[in-house]
C-alpha cells in the first residue's frame, strides 16, 4: 500500500491527521466494547436466573395441570381453558443500552383472578385453580424470558461488530497508516540529503567558477604590469 503514497509533505500531514483519529476512535471502541461486555455480563446474569424460572414455573404448570386432568378429567380442564375470553395483551417498546437499542415487553392481562377466567367459580375446582395460576406465572416468565434473551442476543451482536472494528483499526488501518508514515518521512528525508547534495555540488561549481574567473582576470592583469615596467 506504501508504494501507492504520494511521498509529499502534504501526503503525511494528511495521514497523521488519520492516525490521530483512528487512535481516538480505536481509544472509543475499546472503552465501548468494555462498557458492552459489563452489561452483557449483568444482563447473562438475569437470563440466567430468568431460564431457572421458567424450567421451574414449567415444571410447577406441567405438574398442575396433570393434577388437574387426574383429578377433574379432560373435558373440565378443556372447558375451563374454553371459558377464557379476555387473552394475554403484548406490547413491546425499545430501550437504549449504550447505543443498543433492545426491546422492552410490557404485557397485561396474564394474571386473572377467579371471575375474570370465564369458568365461574361453580364451575371450577381448586386443581383447576392451580393450574390456571402455573400457567399465568410460566406466561409471565416466558415474556420476560423472550426481553431478556433478546436484548443479550442483540448485545452479543454489538459486541462482536465492536470487536471486529476494533481489531480492524487495531491491525489493519492504523499499521497500514504507521507503514505510509514511515515511507513518507523516508522519502522525504532521501529527497532532503539528495537536494542538500544537489545544493552543495552547485555551490562547488559555482565556487569553482569564481575561482577559474578570478585566475583569469589575474592572468589578464600580469601582462599590463609588465608593458607598465618596460
Amino acid at each position: 500500500m506504501a508504494k501507492d503514497v504520494k511521498p509529499t509533505r502534504k501526503e503525511l500531514m494528511r495521514i497523521e491527521d488519520r492516525i490521530e483519529l483512528s487512535e481516538q476512535g480505536h481509544d472509543t471502541l475499546e472503552k465501548k466494547r468494555d462498557g458492552l461486555i459489563m452489561e452483557f455480563m449483568d444482563i447473562l446474569d438475569q437470563a440466567q436466573d430468568v431460564r431457572s424460572d421458567l424450567e421451574d414455573s414449567y415444571d410447577e404448570a406441567q405438574h398442575a395441570i396433570d393434577m388437574a386432568r387426574a383429578m377433574e378429567g379432560d373435558v373440565a380442564v378443556r372447558g375451563a381453558a374454553a371459558a377464557l375470553k379476555e387473552h394475554p395483551e403484548i406490547t413491546t417498546q425499545s430501550k437504549n443500552i449504550m447505543g443498543v437499542v433492545v426491546p422492552q415487553i410490557e404485557s397485561s392481562k396474564v394474571r386473572k383472578s377467579l371471575d375474570e377466567r370465564g369458568y365461574g367459580v361453580m364451575g371450577s375446582s381448586a386443581r383447576i385453580d392451580e393450574a390456571a395460576d402455573a400457567y399465568e406465572e410460566l406466561i409471565e416468565n416466558v415474556i420476560l424470558a423472550a426481553e431478556v434473551e433478546t436484548a443479550m442476543k442483540k448485545m452479543l451482536n454489538e459486541i462482536e461488530t465492536t470487536k471486529r472494528r476494533v481489531n480492524a483499526l487495531e491491525f489493519k488501518l492504523l499499521p497500514e497508516l504507521h507503514d505510509n508514515k514511515e515511507y513518507i518521512e523516508q522519502k522525504l528525508e532521501e529527497q532532503e540529503r539528495e537536494e542538500i547534495f544537489r545544493m552543495k555540488k552547485i555551490k562547488a561549481k559555482k565556487e569553482e567558477e569564481e575561482r577559474a574567473e578570478r585566475e583569469a582576470a589575474e592572468e589578464e592583469e600580469e601582462p599590463a604590469t609588465v608593458a607598465a615596467d618596460d
